[in-house]
């Protein structure tokens, strides 16, 4: 053989090339550094593995939440329906002023404002559960609802301060955005009746306003999006999680963001996928009755409404589950790929797992 030809590889063992063994996999990821696949596939293995603690915990929070947000509408709609019945009368001769209609946009806007945190404080029980089904998931191990619901709880107040904390950063944009909805309601109301648009500044003060805050809202929020996996996996409060987020967050920030709009674009599609065609079935049995009919078409008609009903909770749940579940189970995987990649966590979870290194 010429000098400085290649050898012949000689058989395994005796000095001819090998390849490396594979990183052992003993749940839903390999225990490496993750790539998009890798995160993307490891997300959707957690909600097939898991989508019955998913669905449980999203059914029992958001259904409590909603009750409380229509009590809330219903109390401010009794409170100011005399006030709005006013505002909204065509037979009025001059457009409403501010002293009537000010208290109707003040009060809406303690409505959407307390829907708000009520939404947050829903969604912080789902982001408290997805890590605390991957502490399970990344190990291969088997849970169970109420072991996931516990942990959850558990943690729910810590993720509920860092979700509020980074809330925060978003409020002046949301609340802008608010305030531009608000003036096309009240350009709209003044427009019918009296035919003037006095309050379209206020369309676009808002429309600006959140254009030039949303950058930075955007940026901070990628830097405090790995907070509630924080809380949950190593059990640290609210701010602590935050500052523990932008140092893993640092050096991967667009990365990170790219991955987390990817997952945030995938459910939103999933979730359209899914409540299309049972938004279909939903349109199915009322095309051959008539609510109108005479009382021997009761039964269809109550079965109608009852079928309609079940259809749209169904596909409501389930595209919120999505679009709350999904990208957070990402957000978990990308605060341990992140540990994996700066900290050498995979020693410690191939130890947990009990899998030897070099076993699949």
């Amino acid at each position: 053989m010429a000098y400085g030809s290649t050898p012949y590889p000689g058989p395994p063992g005796y000095g001819g090339w090998m390849p490396p063994p594979p990183p052992p996999k003993p749940g839903v990821i390999p225990l490496q550094p993750l790539g998009l696949g890798e995160i993307l596939g490891g997300a959707f293995s957690t909600i097939g593995r898991h989508w019955k603690q998913l669905l449980g915990i999203a059914l029992a929070t958001y259904t409590a939440v909603a009750l409380v947000v229509v009590a809330a509408i219903g109390l401010a709609y009794l409170a100011v329906s005399d006030r709005l019945d006013r505002v909204l009368d065509p037979s009025g001769d001059h457009a409403p002023g501010w002293d009537e209609i000010g208290p109707l946009v003040l009060t809406f806007l303690g409505v959407y404002v307390f829907g708000m945190i009520m939404l947050l404080v829903a969604n912080s029980v789902i982001y408290a559960s997805c890590p605390a089904i991957l502490q399970d998931a990344v190990l291969g191990r088997p849970t169970t609802f109420g072991s996931v619901w516990r942990r959850a709880l558990s943690r729910t107040w810590a993720v509920l301060g860092s979700v509020l904390l980074t809330a925060l950063v978003s409020v002046v944009p949301l609340l802008l955005a608010g305030m531009m909805f608000i003036g096309i309601v009240v350009s709209m109301i003044t427009l019918t009746v009296a035919g003037t648009g006095e309050y379209a500044w206020v369309i676009l003060v808002g429309f600006l306003g959140a254009l030039a805050t949303g950058p930075v809202a955007i940026w901070l929020w990628v830097r405090f999006s790995l907070a509630p996996a924080v809380a949950v996996f190593e059990g640290q409060g609210a701010v602590a999680s935050m500052t523990r987020s932008a140092q893993l967050v640092r050096g991967a920030w667009w990365r990170i963001f790219g991955i987390s709009l990817l997952a945030y674009a995938m459910a939103a599609m999933a979730s359209y996928l899914i409540q299309l065609p049972l938004s279909v079935l939903n349109a199915l049995p009322s095309g051959g009755a008539s609510l109108s009919d005479d009382a021997s078409n009761g039964g269809v008609a109550a079965t109608i409404i009852i079928t309609s009903l079940a259809f749209g909770l169904i596909s409501t749940l389930i595209g919120q589950v999505l679009t709350a579940a999904f990208p957070q189970l990402v957000s978990s995987l990308l605060y341990v790929d992140q540990r994996i990649r700066n900290e050498n966590l995979a020693p410690s979870l191939i130890e947990a797992a009990a899998v030897p290194r070099g076993a699949v």
